[in-house]
């Protein structure tokens, strides 16, 4: 399979701008099986999302479908989303050709930043099935809670589309391999770049291998990385090293909680 990263700065706030941005790399990129945008790629990460947020049905999802109608691909990405009880998520779009649409709502909030004072956390972990592959979905700061990601044989790619700030680029680097090599699959982690009132940002976009090795995207630079992935030598890896047969109590009974449901938020 193959899978693009889309690497780009963000205008704040400016949901039309950062939509032709973000068309203008999907069509530059190869050919893929799967697009993936950053955190709130449309305007921007806020903790005030009352003036940006998009209805559930709004500009961004429509423009998502009509990408992946016209790629046959799948384009994923996340987006302030307003509910209809007027509450507020930080959700993770995942947008197939046909139409369909799964979507993760970002579980563990950026209360540092104050995200949690107006979002809703999400209760319930999402994996989506796509040409054969099992994509786990998560959003930036979800990245640093291996115990949510964790990996019992139930997925092949954990993607975590963030806005993860400059100044904790080591820590990004670190736990997207860390993740990559306790849950053996591959990491999608795709970052934004340029700044936004609060924040710096300089990419380090990344597909890691199941064995941890990263192919970044060049640090501060507006652009695509693509690649294909392995998977008969991720299945190899898997059946010789059954790392996920193994796997401690605690996160199978966590796991098997979470897979008999819950309420959002």
């Amino acid at each position: 399979m193959k899978v693009t990263l889309i690497q780009m700065d963000i205008v704040w706030e400016d949901a039309a701008a950062n939509r032709q941005t973000a068309e203008h790399l999907i069509l530059s990129a190869e050919k893929s099986d799967i697009y993936v945008l950053p955190e709130m790629w449309n305007t921007g990460v806020t903790a005030e999302p009352q003036g940006v947020a998009e209805d559930e049905d709004g500009e961004t999802l429509l423009w998502m479908k009509r990408m992946s109608r016209e790629l046959d691909a799948a384009v994923v990405g996340g987006v302030a989303v307003r509910l209809l009880d007027g509450t507020y998520r930080n959700r993770l779009y995942f947008v197939k050709p046909d139409g369909s649409v799964d979507c993760y709502d970002k579980h563990h909030l950026f209360t540092y930043g104050g995200e949690a004072k107006n979002f809703v956390p999400g209760g319930k972990r999402v994996t989506v099935e796509w040409r054969g592959l099992l994509f786990r979905l998560s959003i930036c700061y979800d990245l640093r809670f291996p115990l949510w990601v964790r990996n019992t044989d139930d997925y092949d790619v954990l993607i975590c589309s963030a806005s993860w700030p400059a100044v904790r680029t080591h820590a990004w680097n670190i736990l997207t391999q860390a993740r990559a090599i306790e849950n053996q699959c591959y990491v999608l982690g795709v970052n934004r770049i340029g700044s936004d009132p609060v924040c710096q940002y300089i990419g380090g976009t990344t597909i890691v291998d199941p064995y941890g090795m990263p192919t970044t995207c060049p640090g501060g630079e507006t652009t695509v990385l693509t690649k294909t992935l392995d998977i008969k030598r991720l299945k190899s890896f898997r059946e010789k090293f059954p790392v996920l047969k193994e796997t401690d109590v605690v996160c199978r009974v966590f796991s098997a909680a979470d897979s008999a449901g819950g309420d959002e938020g």
